[in-house]
């Protein structure tokens, strides 16, 4: 094959057309764009298993993981006939057609456009009403160690223990932790974020010293940030196998809770992951058929409305929600 020849593979049933197959998209060991491909059709497996089915925004980068990007709102003019898309909206109210993880030959035209980041819906294409998935990510802020995420996370793991909700946990494939939770199909997103919001708070009260709920920056210190804010409806989460869109090209890696202590999520690439599939499994094999009910952080959720507690802040680009409090920074109220 001449240098930058494409090449069309059969992926699905489908023929998939791969134009400069040998572009190198991660700067650090050179994996390609065909590598790329390879890695995805190697980890099919468990990588349907976590998103099939669900809208994704993809974030594309031309020129590889060094280059700028962009994210691609809309599937654009000309994409294949079989490629299946699902109406969403953003929390403004903006619609736009988004990609389905219907199979990996949607996930291969996407990587032949330059996608290196798939942003997943917390809900199946099918059921857009129903919330099937939280999401909780410990957010390391400045002075913080990976140590300290890892503590978090077993403090996350042994609350939702307590209180009968089975979890699951994957790198970012940066500096912290995504712990997952699926969820029976009876709640919305409101619902699932003011779970969210009620496990922050706590989480915060128990370990108050390294973990915390607060949405302002200049409230949380030097500990760990329990971001309840990505069950916000609409919001999209870096999906779990899913290359980053770094030069090392680490992997946003499901891995089993016992293997938290010695987790390293700097060497999980896309080179390394394939075999730990085929060494061990999915570590999410699980998840799909034990849905959970998050009755238990609900109830402590109207506890806490009870109690005179007003709803956490909402993202800024969100409408302003019944019940919550003033949109300003702590230290800019008190001068005002």
């Amino acid at each position: 094959m001449a240098s930058g020849e494409a090449i069309e593979l059969d992926i699905a049933g489908r023929a998939v057309r791969i134009t400069s197959p040998d572009k190198v998209f991660f700067s650090k060991a050179g994996q390609t764009k065909l590598d790329l491909v390879e890695y995805y059709l190697a980890v099919a497996e468990p990588f349907l298993a976590a998103t099939q089915g669900r809208p994704t925004l993809l974030q594309r980068f031309p020129d590889g993981a060094s280059g700028k990007s962009f994210f691609q709102k809309r599937v654009p003019k000309g994409a294949p006939d079989w490629l299946q898309t699902t109406v969403v909206s953003t929390p403004n109210g903006t619609t736009s057609n988004a990609l389905v993880v219907a199979d990996m030959a949607h996930i291969a035209w996407a990587v032949n456009m330059g996608t290196l980041g798939f942003h997943i819906w917390p809900y199946l294409a099918a059921t857009p009403d129903i919330t099937d998935e939280l999401r909780i990510d410990l957010d390391p802020t400045p002075g913080t160690t990976f140590e300290m995420v890892r503590d978090a996370a077993a403090a996350t793991k042994a609350l939702l223990d307590e209180l009968g909700i089975a979890s699951y946990i994957k790198t970012t494939g940066s500096k912290g932790l995504h712990i997952y939770v699926r969820v029976l199909p009876q709640w919305d997103s409101s619902a699932v974020r003011a779970a969210a919001v009620a496990l922050a708070r706590e989480l915060e009260r128990r370990h108050g010293d390294f973990m915390t709920a607060a949405w302002w920056k200049e409230e949380r210190g030097r500990r760990i940030f329990v971001d309840f804010n990505q069950n916000a409806p609409h919001k999209t989460v870096f999906g779990a196998w899913a290359v980053r869109p770094r030069v090392g090209a680490q992997v946003s890696t499901p891995f089993d809770w016992a293997e938290l202590p010695d987790i390293d999520p700097q060497a999980l690439t896309m080179d390394i992951v394939p075999a730990r599939v085929a060494d061990h499994g999915d570590p999410w094999a699980a998840m799909n058929d034990d849905p959970q009910s998050i009755q238990p952080l609900l109830e402590m959720s109207a506890a806490d409305m009870e109690a005179g507690l007003m709803d956490a802040p909402w993202p800024p680009v969100y409408p302003k929600q019944p019940n919550e409090p003033p949109r300003v920074a702590p230290s800019r109220a008190k001068k005002d």
